[in-house]
């Protein structure tokens, strides 16, 4: 696959802005291992190989453990999420195939549990944002780096 063009080059000050989003997010107050978890989730959800390389590097740096990143994509089934977690992954689900749930009230309802009014508004924005990144780095083929195959 051959990147189309490269976003950074193309439109700093919009990348720019998207880029002081990421910060204000990551300094929002919402836990480091849940704001990996749900950007690598949208990641599996959109198939953004990119992000999904970037993200689960990232939590591995922060912390995760490679076995909650590998039963992210099958979180429901795994007891390794806190409900707090859960809450979070089914309205990340929820909102990156929002045309199809159209974020439903029981999803929400259990946001509601977990989450401040002040927090909900955070993960949504977060959502909004990493699925910003994926149609970015989607649309424009982006490639996540590939290591050199070791020598024989």
């Amino acid at each position: 696959m051959k990147q189309r063009l490269n976003p950074y080059q193309a439109a700093p000050e919009t990348v720019k802005a998207l880029m002081a989003l990421e910060d204000h997010l990551a300094k929002s107050g919402l836990e480091t291992s849940l704001y990996h978890l749900v950007k690598t989730r949208a990641s599996q959800i959109n198939g953004c190989a990119y992000c999904i390389h970037m993200h689960s590097r990232e939590a591995r740096a922060r912390g995760e453990t490679e076995e909650r990143l590998y039963l992210l994509d099958a979180w429901r089934e795994s007891p390794l999420y806190s409900e707090r977690e859960r809450a979070a992954l089914a309205w990340t689900d929820s909102l990156t195939l929002i045309a199809e749930t159209h974020a439903p009230d029981d999803v929400f309802e259990e946001v509601k549990k977990h989450f401040s009014d002040d927090e909900i508004v955070k993960l949504t924005v977060l959502i909004g944002a990493i699925n910003t990144w994926n149609r970015l780095a989607i649309s424009m083929r982006s490639v996540h780096p590939v290591k050199a195959p070791a020598a024989a």
